[in-house]
Formats: C-alpha cells, sequence, structure tokens
C-alpha cells in the first residue's frame, strides 16, 4: 500500500481526503465492494465535550493498470494537461515549508483530476500522478460503450445518512454491520485496523448471490 495524497480537514480535526494505491493479488476486484458510504459512531477525539458523533466517509475504488500495459498507451499530449503545485505532504522537514513539490494534474478533455504530494521531489510527484491519469484514462477508453468518465466511475458517493453500506459503531457498545450482506463483528478495532478479509468473504458471497 502507498499513500498519494492525504489532505486534512479544517483545523486539524482529522482527514478530509486520503488517496492510496493498493496492490496484490485481485486487489481491485475484492476492494471494488468497498465502494460507497462508511459510517462510524464514537465519542470524538475532537469533541471537548466528550459527546458521541457520527462521521461518514466516501470510498472510491478504481483499478490502476500494469506498468507493461500502460507502456503500450500512446501518451497524453501535453497541451491536454493542465498542471499546479502545492506544498508536500511528505517528510522533508524544511523541504515541506518552503516548496511547492506536490503535483496536481488536470486532463482539460474530461475534467479528470489527480494529485500527488507525498513525494519531497516535484518530479517524483509528477512521475506518479501522469501514471495514475494515464491509468485512469486508459480504462475510460478500454471500457465498452463508455462515453463519459462518469460511466466508469458509477454513481458519486454520497456520504450522508441513509446511504452508508457499512456502519461502525464505537459507542454506547462495539459493533461493525454491513447493510449489504448482513456480516458483523463485535471485534471492531480489529476491523478498523484493516483486518477486512471477513467482511470482503461475505460481500463477495453476497454480490454472486444477488447475479
Amino acid at each position: 500500500m502507498k499513500l498519494v495524497d492525504l489532505s486534512d480537514a479544517d483545523e486539524g480535526c482529522g482527514i478530509r481526503s486520503a488517496e492510496l494505491i493498493i496492490s496484490g493479488k485481485n486487489a481491485f476486484g475484492l476492494l471494488a465492494l468497498e465502494k460507497g458510504t462508511h459510517r462510524l459512531v464514537r465519542i470524538s477525539p475532537f469533541n471537548s465535550l466528550g459527546k458521541r458523533q457520527t462521521s461518514f466517509a466516501g470510498v472510491e475504488t478504481l483499478p490502476i493498470l500494469p506498468d507493461q500495459d500502460l507502456e503500450e498507451l500512446p501518451d497524453i499530449p501535453e497541451k491536454d494537461i493542465a498542471m499546479s503545485f502545492m506544498r508536500s505532504g511528505g517528510a522533508g522537514g524544511q523541504n515541506v515549508n518552503k516548496v511547492e513539490s506536490g503535483v496536481l494534474l488536470k486532463h482539460l478533455p474530461t475534467g479528470l483530476a489527480v494529485k500527488c504530494t507525498q513525494e519531497r521531489s516535484q518530479l517524483q510527484n509528477r512521475a506518479i500522478a501522469l501514471r495514475l491519469l494515464k491509468s485512469k484514462l486508459s480504462v475510460v477508453q478500454r471500457e465498452q460503450e463508455a462515453a463519459t468518465w462518469a460511466d466508469i466511475r458509477g454513481d458519486v458517493v454520497d456520504a450522508n445518512f441513509g446511504q452508508q453500506i457499512r456502519n461502525y459503531v464505537l459507542h454506547p457498545y462495539k459493533m461493525a454491520k454491513d447493510t449489504r450482506s448482513g456480516h458483523e463483528t463485535s471485534n471492531i478495532l480489529s476491523l478498523l485496523d484493516g483486518n477486512l478479509d471477513d467482511f470482503l468473504a461475505a460481500n463477495l458471497r453476497h454480490s454472486l448471490s444477488q447475479k
């Protein structure tokens, strides 16, 4: 797993957004089932009164093609790419404070944008962002009957009440339950640490049963 971009929420209260590259056997096929709204109920560490609060995370999953497949694709014309810079969020101390090494690339014909801020070098961030952009565009081009990016991406995830695919409750009891498969566990801390296997397996079986 590689962290590509991380944006802090306002006033340092948590995370606004994050982008990860996750590799492994059948990674996309399994993690595609994680797309949707995830709801967390807990005593907020950011609430000075110690009150229970609800937070939502909108998760999207997209495939990234292998390097050998990307090399066979035509390069994106420079005129179709708009590039801007920002301060990198990675390690680097003084470098982070003084140098805008983070890179944002936008594909002008489609409006698709990718960002990478985790490397200290602007060239490294640009290379990673360009690879992501090229890979995502290739998915659009290869998908049959896909006329727009929205056809591949699907409906925009609505991170709000009533839309969640999974609930994580830490207070007043501990329980995580998936709204699709019905799979649940009281070992919620293990789940939040990334042990998703049981939920992935349950949702895979549920998805196959629906077909």
